[in-house]
């Protein structure tokens, strides 16, 4: 997250006299789950219904799902870099605000934490560390063009070989994911042509589909069930001895599982 942005640190809105106040047990009943199917999260201490909305969400449903009664703000910040245009959509799903003694974020998070974290974004701003260098960019793209022309002629000439062209897969791996998180181009809408033109042309692989499954990695990264790369390959990825614990006691029931269809009926598929 650290690389595509965070929370600004400046500090909440104003608390205002004509919206409605929730409180913390509120919202976290409203998380799509249960009887309530409705979702709520917060955003700068605003209180948002994505019900509806999280159905027809550019970045998919389920990455603003992931958030639904939760505090989302730093997410909210970290995937949206013209956030002009999104606040535009943001008024329409306003149902209210935190209640004046509510704290701006859940109980379950460390606030020296986010506040050390919130201050360490706002530095390597100031520094610079976040500004996309075009020239290197540009290198990167032409890099792996050729990559992609010496695998063609490779296969021309020599007959079928793989290793130019996972080399070009590879170069071109990495530019298309700073396409796809709009660290490039200021404006949204060129990374996402670009980034077309990179994974859908010249790699054969939908940048809907990556998107749609990093978005989510980056919005709850490490969080079990939620984090499609830890899905992919948890025993890999998992970081931390309670998840690592979670993940293989849920593996060792998955094997009991199977280990149960094949004895009923050991002939048949499992």
């Amino acid at each position: 997250w650290l690389g595509v942005g965070l929370y600004n640190g400046q500090g909440t809105q104003p608390v205002s006299a004509f919206l409605q106040h929730f409180t913390w047990e509120e919202i976290r009943s409203h998380n799509g789950r249960g009887q309530s199917q409705e979702q709520w999260l917060v955003i700068d201490r605003k209180v948002y219904d994505v019900s509806k909305f999280s159905k027809h969400h550019p970045g998919g449903s389920r990455v603003i799902s992931h958030y639904a009664g939760q505090d989302a703000t730093d997410a909210f910040v970290a995937f949206h870099n013209d956030k002009t245009l999104v606040k535009k959509y943001l008024k329409s799903l306003l149902i209210g605000e935190l209640a004046p003694d509510q704290p701006s974020f859940e109980s379950n998070k460390k606030k020296s934490l986010l506040e050390d974290f919130r201050e360490l974004r706002c530095t390597i701003e100031k520094m610079g560390l976040l500004r996309p260098n075009y020239v290197f960019f540009f290198l990167i793209f032409l890099h792996f063009v050729v990559l992609d022309a010496a695998s063609w002629l490779t296969v021309w000439y020599f007959g079928i070989s793989f290793v130019p062209f996972l080399a070009g897969m590879i170069q071109m791996g990495w530019f298309q994911h700073d396409l796809g998180h709009c660290s490039v181009f200021r404006k949204p809408k060129w990374n996402r042509l670009l980034q077309i033109v990179v994974i859908n042309v010249l790699k054969g692989l939908p940048a809907s589909w990556w998107n749609h499954l990093h978005n989510q990695h980056h919005a709850k990264p490490n969080c079990f069930r939620k984090d499609p790369d830890l899905n992919m390959h948890p025993l890999l990825f998992s970081l931390g001895k309670p998840l690592s614990v979670e993940v293989i006691r849920c593996s060792l029931w998955v094997l009991l599982a199977v280990g149960a269809v094949w004895h009923l009926n050991p002939s048949g598929p499992v």
